[in-house]
């Protein structure tokens, strides 16, 4: 332990490893509202958060739950189609809203190619936003629409058991991995329905 009387001890949210607050800082200068993507091993939050003196304030938010109950997506809800659809109803709700740019804040997240932080990325910005970027990050149009996934499937399909496995959740909802592609254009024409008009119908 430091016994300089110069030592200072760090925010517990550093040392809880949480924040990095030299990140933070020079998103916060920017001026800008913060894209926040978050993931767990089930769902994904996509916020836009303004910084106030009195602390941060949520200017709108998505998360992966609303694509099941309002948007009739049946697949699991982390995996990369579903962070790309969570980002675009995000992006979809700040443009209803007059937000129309903001910076990405990672966290701690490894900026991954290809992650699905960017596949979330990739949502808003398809939704209109302005979010400054490197394109070599944003996974392909095949990977966001779930080809890998039902390429996989479509490889496990003569092996039943390893299929049953892997796939549980998809077929528990009568969604064959194989058709996810599909299942996905047709939520994301669902969401961009509820949009139309002003989004008036987005619940």
């Amino acid at each position: 332990m430091a016994k300089d009387a110069r030592y200072s001890v760090p925010y517990r949210r550093r040392r809880e490893g949480k924040t990095n607050y030299r990140k933070r800082k020079a998103l916060v200068i920017s001026g800008k509202p913060r894209l926040v993507v978050r993931g767990t091993l089930n769902n994904m939050v996509v916020q836009i958060i303004a910084a106030k003196p009195h602390g941060d304030e949520v200017l709108t938010s998505a998360h992966s739950k609303e694509l099941l109950k309002k948007y009739g997506w049946k697949a699991p809800r982390g995996n990369l189609p579903a962070a790309y659809l969570t980002g675009f109803l995000c992006g979809l709700k700040a443009k209803a809203k007059g937000i129309k740019e903001a910076v990405l804040d990672t966290g701690l997240h490894s900026p991954t190619k290809g992650a699905r932080i960017f596949a979330a990325l990739k949502g808003v910005l398809d939704a209109g936003l302005a979010v400054p970027h490197g394109e070599e990050k944003l996974p392909d149009e095949k990977r966001i629409q779930g080809m890998h996934i039902a390429q996989y499937a479509k490889t496990l399909s003569a092996n039943t058991e390893k299929y049953m496995a892997y796939f549980s959740k998809y077929l528990e909802n009568k969604v064959p991995p194989e058709s996810l592609p599909e299942h996905f254009e047709e939520v994301k024409k669902t969401v961009i329905a509820a949009f139309k008009g002003g989004g008036k119908n987005r619940g």
